[in-house]
């Protein structure tokens, strides 16, 4: 095994029988091959400038170094064979050439790697192989060691812990990168035991930063795995203020890397999508205002990795978070995003309208709102969908009356959506003719076109409608339908004068006792309210009166004033309403009687009341009379003119 020597900085070779940790440059006392988690150096850190996106230090350093020298590799040491006896074989050290000698550090990490020498690597690691056959782990961390000790240069991203004493990580961080754009589900296979880890060193950033690095790592050869990754090592942690930059700033350049994102599809499901909204919209979370804003920026993209390959059959599953959030209360940037995005639920999947209505008597204040944004972008909703749409708003109405008649605790939120409901009916019918206006104004139109033809032509014969009526034949047929309505109408008039005052002779006899019963009885409910009206009331008075002086004692004096207006409220009703229409009623009866004693010259009979009423109805029936042959002559007289 290859190891460094404290004292030089020169490798030696380690033979298979010398004991480990032996000899003043062994593993045991550089501590040089500790394990990644081991670190325990705090250090203040900055995510800028990041590491570039176009390659990883994989793909800038090793690859490219190993295209571009074409040197022929020097074949490893033959190891000679152990001579037979008991002695001990002698320690024989390896003298590396200069290049292998302690290291200065380089200005930046690029300028390292165009100084390593891979012949001289890819010497170390035939080594390794050649006297640790069939253990790849320790080849790995001979391979990490020698290029820790070569790529001498500053950190370009500040995301690994260092070592105590100072010493660079470049090569754990090439080795991690290149094993997982190879096999990146190695970091993805126990993410719970990732996270526990994480979270036992929330207190360090500095370690923290170093796990969600590496397993980072999975993200940018896959974006599936990388996903995997962010959902189950960095959302967890992105309320944390100090990891929270790296974590959205993985985010950021992992879609930015995989501009594809059908192949995410599925990944991000309602538990994970939610959350995510909530950190986006929501104002005073513990993200600042600058990751704020850069997570809306993300936002679309995610939503589009959650609705998935077939959001058809998806968005119901999303209807009922959307929905729960989207309050009167909420900000306006969120309430925006949560009504589109539940417009959008019920236009592509069909089976939101049956998880709305399942939902809509717990959501009455949420569906309002909904409602009310469905009335006033209607006209962007696809006919297709406008049809379906209107069975459900159908049905939601029919919830808003049973609503409304049992007499909930939220009628006004019941009342509004009643109202975007009955609107939203109106709109998915379509524009309705005013028929009646179109009526009128035709009936309007027509008048007044005919009364300028009369009066411009002088006669109904000279106009242009007689002109019109009679050329088309309309006229003589009028005047024939007029000549039978008269003829009709003085029929009829003489039936009704032969059998008008035999059926009402007949009638009175018949109903004569009902109504002398009926008169009896009205002048025996006048005098008893009369008489005990003014009794009752002054007892009720009286009645509240007392229990005003039993409850004044006992009740407060605001409840002492409202009795008293109590009180008082009966009488003003009585004074004000009830006794000056029982005096317009007296006077009315009385002018009444009056009346009749005059005409009845001093003695009011049922004959005397049935003579009047048979000269009332004569009276009415000579006034129709008169005006109906007043316009009979005025028709015929119109139309004699022709």
């Amino acid at each position: 095994m290859a190891a460094k020597t404290a004292g030089v900085g020169r490798w030696e070779v380690v033979k298979k029988g010398r004991r480990p940790g032996a000899g003043a440059g062994g593993r045991g006392g550089s501590g040089n091959r500790r394990a990644l988690g081991e670190a325990n150096g705090v250090w203040k850190y900055d995510l800028t400038p990041p590491i570039q996106t176009t390659s990883t230090l994989y793909e800038r350093g090793f690859e490219n170094i190993m295209k571009r020298q074409n040197k022929e590799q020097v074949p490893p040491p033959a190891v000679e064979p152990k001579k037979p006896g008991n002695k001990k074989q002698p320690k024989k050290v390896a003298t590396l050439p200069n290049q292998n000698q302690k290291q200065g550090r380089f200005r930046s990490l690029e300028e390292a790697l165009k100084a390593l020498d891979v012949a001289a690597l890819q010497k170390e690691l035939d080594k390794s192989q050649s006297v640790f056959s069939g253990n790849p782990s320790i080849w790995l961390k001979d391979l990490a060691s020698y290029l820790n000790y070569k790529l001498q240069a500053p950190l370009s991203e500040p995301t690994l812990s260092q070592h105590t004493h100072g010493e660079s990580l470049h090569g754990y961080r090439i080795c991690i990168q290149a094993i997982l754009q190879d096999k990146p589900k190695i970091a993805t296979a126990n993410l719970g035991k990732f996270l526990e880890l994480l979270r036992s060193h929330q207190s360090r950033p500095a370690k923290c930063l170093t796990i969600m690095w590496a397993l980072g790592q999975a993200g940018f050869a896959n974006l599936t795995e990388g996903l995997k990754v962010w959902l189950g090592i960095m959302l967890p942690v992105l309320g944390i203020k100090s990891l929270s930059p790296f974590a959205i700033t993985y985010l950021d350049r992992l879609l930015l890397m995989h501009p594809n994102l059908t192949k995410g599809f599925g990944m991000i499901g309602p538990k994970d999508f939610f959350p995510l909204l909530d950190f986006a919209y929501m104002p005073n979370n513990s993200l600042t205002p600058s990751l704020q804003e850069q997570l809306c920026q993300l936002y679309p993209r995610l939503k589009v990795l959650a609705f998935g390959a077939k959001p058809d059959s998806t968005l119901h599953t999303y209807f009922p978070s959307f929905l729960s959030r989207a309050t009167p209360s909420c900000p306006p940037e969120m309430k925006k995003e949560l009504l589109s995005s539940l417009t959008e639920c019920l236009t592509v999947d069909p089976l939101s309208a049956s998880v709305w209505r399942q939902l809509y008597p717990k959501h009455l204040s949420q569906s309002s709102l909904l409602l009310e944004h469905l009335l006033s972008s209607w006209e962007q909703i696809p006919k297709k969908v406008q049809k379906s749409l209107q069975e459900t708003i159908q049905s939601l109405k029919l919830t808003n009356q049973e609503l409304l008649r049992k007499g909930s605790g939220n009628n006004q939120d019941v009342v509004t959506c009643d109202m975007a409901c009955k609107g939203l009916l109106q709109q998915a019918q379509g524009p309705r003719l005013p028929w009646t206006r179109l009526l009128l104004l035709l009936l309007v139109f027509a008048v007044g076109f005919l009364c300028h033809d009369l009066r411009s032509h002088s006669s109904f014969q000279a106009s242009l409608t007689g002109r019109l009526l009679r050329t088309s034949g309309f006229l003589p047929a009028s005047q024939q339908a007029c000549a039978k309505l008269y003829s009709y109408s003085l029929q009829g008039y003489s039936w009704l004068e032969e059998t008008l005052p035999v059926w009402g002779s007949h009638l009175l006899t018949m109903v004569r006792p009902s109504l002398q019963l009926a008169w009896a009885h009205t002048n025996a409910t006048v005098s008893f309210f009369s008489a005990h009206c003014a009794s009752h009331l002054a007892w009720f008075g009286d009645s509240l009166t007392s229990l005003s002086q039993r409850l004044q004692i006992q009740l407060p004096d605001s409840l002492n004033q409202l009795l008293h207006y109590l009180r008082e409220l009966p009488l003003l009703f009585y004074q004000n309403v009830l006794l000056p229409l029982w005096h317009l009623l007296l006077e009315a009866l009385a002018s009444a009687h009056k009346h009749c004693h005059e005409a009845c010259r001093g003695e009011v009979t049922w004959d005397c009341m049935k003579t009047q009423l048979s000269e009332a109805v004569h009276w009415t029936w000579l006034c129709l009379q008169d005006i109906t042959v007043a316009f009979l002559d005025w028709a015929l007289a119109l139309i004699s003119q022709q």
